[in-house]
């Protein structure tokens, strides 16, 4: 797995220290928007051309596009370049990730990669990439990486010294400032049934606001605060979930809140983390997996391996799409092959383990995040045994109104099941809301029990 022949030598010294952490030179910053993108992808397209250049990515809404629209496929004529299968999988293995192949492997006959032409399109605004260049020259990890300090806005560590920073830029990618989704999720059983649960969710990211600055960040120690309510299946409507996610977890772990509907009371969760099973998953995936992954990084080693061309979901607009059903998307085993669009694209590999002494029931989860957004696009996650447990893709696409990168749906796939979870499901229901411009007030332990409330 080759690293970049960019990085100076006091990165690659970064890549071997694991914990080590420094501010980049001027000269490396000033790769910023020249041999790098503005976020810390390389500009330049691979050797053989099977990835192009990135030339800006879709910085502006596509024609006949209007606000709470699902977003169209910027791309309807693109054709099926080749499909991977178990029968001739070994032909691609250099671009397939052990997850993929153990799918392939264990959904013969159904499961499938159909790969298109690789589209760089991941964009983001201005104001983000400046920040992101201010952050390059400021940014540093705290608290033993528990934490970070000197960025705003941006990704904090275009140029990556070790893993922790990497993982730092999957947390702090931009997603906008305020965002409310209805999104629903399912987990459906070996016949292919599921149950669908409704899930209204609010985010105010404190870290992206165009005004935030690094001492403000730090002095209130808040980096987005987060809200779910769900609404169906009866039985569990009016669950509630709030959090408000530190910027410097060890000063201040994360602070979360559930309302019980039963008791009619909020609680104060403090075990909202970690390897705590996710809120009505079927037990399929951990609090941390949620977002690909979440919160404190304490609990691992993070190692930097190196970059690597893989295949990865991308640009999944026909599984975003309104024209199609949540039993159109929804299989046995998987979700339709069809209906998913993988590319060829290039990843930084992180590999975490599981520190001594510590418990969760991941003991290695290798992470491939996408060069041009950060967001966490693949991940195998190994238990105990060091057998390979669980897979999950985040399938993404560009939120072109904003604009930003981020996913349509999460796919968490139980190998020891054969089940899997399937989260963000919203073709039916009302598309993101960018500018929902919420208050700081509705994010109280009293807003919670007003939210839930059936």
């Amino acid at each position: 797995m080759k690293t970049l022949p960019i990085l100076s030598a006091a990165v690659l010294l970064g890549l071997a220290s694991g914990a080590a952490t420094a501010k980049v030179s001027q000269a490396e910053a000033a790769k910023l928007g020249q041999t790098l993108t503005p976020i810390g992808a390389e500009m330049a397209g691979n050797q053989d051309g099977s990835i192009p250049a990135w030339d800006g990515g879709i910085s502006k809404p596509i024609a006949g596009y209007q606000k709470g629209d699902h977003h169209a496929d910027p791309f309807p004529n693109d054709k099926i370049l080749y499909t991977v299968t178990n029968a001739n999988k070994a032909k691609y293995k250099n671009i397939l990730t052990p997850g993929e192949i153990a799918l392939l492997e264990l959904y013969p006959d159904t499961f499938k990669m159909n790969v298109y032409q690789t589209r760089r399109t991941a964009a983001f605004p201005q104001y983000v990439y400046d920040a992101t260049k201010a952050n390059a020259l400021n940014a540093e990890l705290v608290s033993d990486g528990n934490g970070l300090k000197g960025a705003a806005i941006g990704v904090p560590f275009p140029i990556p010294a070790n893993g922790l920073e990497a993982i730092w830029n999957h947390i702090l990618r931009f997603r906008g400032v305020d965002a409310e989704t209805e999104r629903n999720q399912a987990a459906p059983t070996k016949s292919g049934s599921y149950t669908l649960v409704e899930l209204s969710e609010q985010l105010r990211f404190e870290y992206s606001r165009p005004e935030a600055t690094p001492q403000e960040l730090a002095d209130n120690n808040t980096l987005f605060y987060f809200k779910q309510v769900v609404s169906q299946p009866a039985r569990l409507a009016g669950t509630a979930l709030l959090v408000k996610e530190t910027m410097d977890q060890e000063a201040l772990p994360r602070q979360a809140w559930t309302y019980n509907t039963g008791q009619r009371r909020v609680r104060k969760a403090p075990n909202v983390a970690f390897d705590t099973p996710g809120t009505v998953s079927d037990g399929l995936r951990t609090t941390d997996d949620y977002d690909m992954f979440n919160g404190s990084p304490s609990r691992y080693n993070w190692e930097l391996v190196g970059k690597k061309e893989i295949l990865i979901p991308y640009n999944d607009y026909r599984l975003h799409s309104d024209k199609i059903t949540y039993d159109d998307i929804l299989k046995a085993g998987h979700i339709n092959p069809d209906l998913v669009r993988w590319e060829k694209h290039r990843v930084w590999v992180v590999k975490a383990t599981l520190k001594e002494g510590m418990r969760h029931i991941y003991q290695t989860r290798v992470f491939y995040l996408d060069e041009d957004s950060w967001q966490v696009s693949a991940e195998d996650m190994y238990d105990n045994r060091g057998e390979l447990y669980r897979v999950a893709f985040a399938h993404g696409l560009n939120y072109y109104e904003v604009p930003t990168h981020w996913s349509t749906l999460e796919v968490f796939h139980d190998l020891q099941s054969r089940r899997y979870l399937a989260i963000g499901l919203d073709n039916e229901g009302q598309m993101y809301d960018f500018d929902a411009n919420l208050k700081e007030s509705q994010f109280t332990p009293a807003a919670l029990r007003r939210s839930g409330i059936r």
